[in-house]
């Protein structure tokens, strides 16, 4: 295949011009290029690097309307979601300029020679460097903030690390319309060209180049279990491996604890429904899973999110695939031993997904896997526990989480204070009387967790902390100064990044 079309998502017909497939030889001069930028662009100083990322974020708001255009069209997402992505998108990348500026990522730590000791310690100094080009994968589900100049893009970018990124077949119009403002953005601020790169296609073997070329140095993945599965794979069998860092499957538990149940069950219900059908469910933070206590208030919840989930219209998923992919998941809990349906809205289509709401009892979830599987749309199923002891019991046999949601009042906080060390175990981020479909990009943000939510527990996707991945520690012995480089250096106290010497922080 040499072209591919765009698709508009809620007709699932082609629109525009062909597009060009990048081949293995695109791949192969995109990695030579990375490598080639790889030492300039991390030599560049703080404010050099943070003035770029600023540079990049201009030249996505100077797109316009079009870039709009392009993302209502092929994810067939609202205007107003465009707009809310576009400054989620600006917004991270200011944040990582700021994080440069600051320096607090290089983790700075001098510890000086001690000649007089019995044994006498070296003069040594450590600093954080970026591992090198790293492979990005745009996903589906965010075609901004996740995509060409998302979250992984910058991230890496911000730790000096020059991106090639695999664009998402779902929406190349938009990915192009981005990969030119950041292609722009490079040029005028003097970097080398391949600081980034950008290649577009449907298939799995462009993807599947990218990670085994040998000049990649780390992967950035949003998407299926499947597909990242299939990515660590191909990076572990490399001759140097790679780490990938994949954010893939999730289900996030929501427990709705008695006493917040008898107090607003059915406030409870019409809240979820809203954050069920959010953006069509296709969020990696849809609250697929409702545990609960059976009690007070559990029918007030059941009767009012059935009602929302009743009333509910189709909406237009963000590829035919994925409507093909729910349509079976919806049609798997269905048939499933001792899963009733509770409510269903209007049926999907081609292009459409419906709500559904499914419920069971916690011996029969634990008995059959299956139940608790993603199905990546607006699906959840509520679990009714006879007591609590069930309920801790099926935290524990939970797979990795992304989030676990808490809803509870004064009184439940003994119950809650029981719990949470499980879901510490379980989940990267857990909220209390809220809804997980909303993800702050901050410094205290994790948008990660225990597998199979993602790949490395250690990680996040989302906040300042993402810099981490693509950075790692070297350390100098007994160099001279010239010889150092420029923060470790004893002149360079005075630039404003904090550093750990001989054990105690110093803020300049």
């Amino acid at each position: 295949m040499t072209e591919f079309r765009s698709i508009v998502a809620a007709t699932g017909e082609p629109q525009g011009e062909p597009l060009a497939v990048s081949t293995p030889a695109d791949v192969a001069a995109a990695c030579a290029a990375a490598a080639a930028a790889f030492d300039t662009y991390r030599a560049t100083s703080r404010e050099e690097r943070a003035s770029f990322l600023e540079r990049i974020a201009d030249e996505i708001l100077a797109i316009g309307d079009s870039l709009l255009d392009a993302y209502t069209a092929e994810s067939g997402l609202p205007r107003g979601r465009s707009e809310g992505e576009r400054g989620r998108t600006m917004g991270q990348l200011r944040l990582f300029a700021d994080v440069v500026r600051k320096g607090q990522w290089q983790q700075l730590r001098i510890d000086p020679a001690l000649p007089e000791r019995a044994l006498p310690r070296p003069d040594l100094r450590l600093r954080m460097i970026p591992v090198g080009p790293v492979a990005v994968f745009g996903a589906s589900n965010f075609p901004l903030a996740f995509s060409t100049a998302g979250g992984d893009t910058a991230s890496a970018l911000a730790a000096g690390c020059p991106v090639v990124v695999k664009g998402h077949p779902a929406h190349p119009i938009t990915g192009g319309l981005i990969a030119g403002a950041i292609a722009k953005a490079v040029k005028d601020a003097g970097l080398p060209e391949g600081v980034f790169q950008h290649l577009a296609g449907p298939s799995n073997e462009l993807g599947a180049a990218l990670v085994q070329d040998p000049r990649i140095a780390a992967v950035g993945f949003t998407g299926s279990r499947g597909g990242g599965l299939a990515l660590v794979k191909l990076a572990q069998a490399r001759e140097v491996p790679i780490p990938v860092y994949a954010e893939m499957s999730s289900i996030n538990p929501v427990l709705l604890l008695p006493e917040a149940l008898k107090a607003r069950g059915e406030a409870l219900g019409t809240a979820f429904v809203g954050s069920l059908t959010m953006g069509a469910g296709q969020f990696c933070t849809n609250p697929g899973l409702l545990l609960a206590i059976e009690g007070e208030g559990l029918d007030a919840f059941v009767a009012a999110a059935s009602t929302g989930v009743g009333a509910a219209k189709p909406q237009t998923m963000l590829t035919t695939g994925i409507a093909a992919a729910y349509a079976k998941g919806v049609e798997t809990l269905t048939g499933l031993p001792g899963v009733e349906t509770l409510a269903k809205g209007e049926e999907g289509s081609r292009t459409t997904g419906g709500a559904v709401l499914f419920q069971t009892t916690a011996a029969q979830f634990l008995a059959d896997k299956a139940a608790g599987d993603e199905v990546f749309g607006a699906a959840s199923i509520l679990v009714r526990c006879k007591d609590e002891a069930e309920l801790a019991l099926l935290l524990e046999g939970l797979e990795g989480q992304l989030t676990a949601t808490i809803h509870m009042d004064d009184a439940d906080e003994g119950a809650a204070a029981r719990i949470l060390p499980v879901l510490e175990r379980k989940v990267g981020r857990i909220l209390v009387n809220g809804w997980p479909t909303g993800v702050e990009v901050c410094h205290a943000m994790v948008h990660g967790g225990p597998f199979p939510s993602t790949t490395d527990p250690r990680t996040t996707s989302v906040g300042s902390l993402a810099i981490d991945r693509f950075l790692r520690p070297v350390s100098y012995q007994n160099l001279a100064q010239g010889l150092l480089p420029p923060e470790l250096r004893d002149d360079a106290f005075g630039d404003g990044a904090p550093r750990l010497i001989d054990g105690t922080l110093t803020l300049n």
